[in-house]
């Protein structure tokens, strides 16, 4: 009989708790409503299958500042939805992302300290980031044009790609520049999206982290292409995987740079994330 984890029902109850207050406060519209729920209820699902399937009941405790990490990507989301119809209360849209960006670095060095680095908590970590900054995206589009979309969407490219090209699914060897790539994506778009900068310097700010984006994912695509003939072409074994957005357990293997996927030995899941 299926087990329903704890964890994963609790973050969902704390997103419906938090999308209230918002309600509340700054207002929301049916479709931020909407968003920020289907939001919650799809990281609720994923976050059960991956814990079934790794046969454990709990999330660890860098899994848990995770799971308050995307609770609060599920608010930036609903907000940015409801900004459609009406101006976005960015003095509580660029607190919260604030808060969401600072406890990307909380949740790998908990991982670290108490030894509970894994392969799900790292796809996890991965998922909840590259929803942020495809949001922070969609946000700072009447800022500086739809172009910016591309900074968001270039990752889930890669993930299709993948799917697609058997070649593009290795496993990259570590790359530092690529975590300084990571870090600096949500940083750049949080300043774009707060709009306090004269438009030229936010349209710059975009570029700069548009164009270190494309540097990251051109340089593993081309080390990946120039390797592709090294690896064993996969079997009709491989498991196909179904999409999902976001999710932690259904994107299929591409390189990675978060800071908890370097303490995993578990190579199955890896996936690339410069942002």
């Amino acid at each position: 009989m299926s087990r329903v984890r704890t964890g994963p029902v609790l973050g969902l109850t704390a997103q419906t708790v938090l999308l209230a207050g918002l309600a509340a406060t700054v207002g929301l519209d049916v479709a931020g409503w909407l968003a920020g729920l289907g939001y919650g209820v799809v990281t609720c699902v994923a976050l059960q299958r991956g814990l079934r399937r790794r046969g454990v009941d709990r999330l660890g405790p860098a899994d848990r500042v995770t799971l308050a990490r995307g609770v609060l990507v599920g608010g930036v989301t609903a907000l940015v939805v409801t900004g459609f119809s009406g101006p976005t209360p960015l003095s509580v849209l660029v607190p919260m992302t604030a808060v969401a960006l600072a406890l990307d670095a909380v949740d790998g060095w908990v991982a670290r300290r108490t030894g509970t680095a894994s392969a799900l908590g790292a796809r996890f970590d991965m998922e909840v980031d590259a929803f942020l900054i495809l949001v922070l995206s969609v946000q700072v589009v009447p800022v500086v044009g739809p172009w910016v979309l591309a900074i968001g969407g270039l990752r889930y490219a890669f993930v299709v790609a993948g799917w697609l090209l058997p070649w593009m699914r290795g496993t990259l060897p570590p790359r530092f520049w690529r975590k300084v790539v990571a870090a600096t994506q949500g940083v750049l778009l949080l300043v774009v999206a707060a709009d306090v900068l004269a438009r030229p310097v936010t349209a710059v700010l975009a570029a700069v982290s548009l164009a270190l984006l494309v540097e990251s994912f051109g340089h593993d695509v081309g080390w990946l292409w120039w390797h592709r003939s090294t690896r064993p072409t996969p079997t009709s074994a491989t498991p196909v995987p179904v999409a999902l957005v976001p999710s932690v357990v259904a994107l299929p293997s591409v390189p990675s740079v978060r800071p908890r996927v370097d303490a995993v030995t578990d190579r199955s899941f890896v996936a690339h994330q410069p942002v």
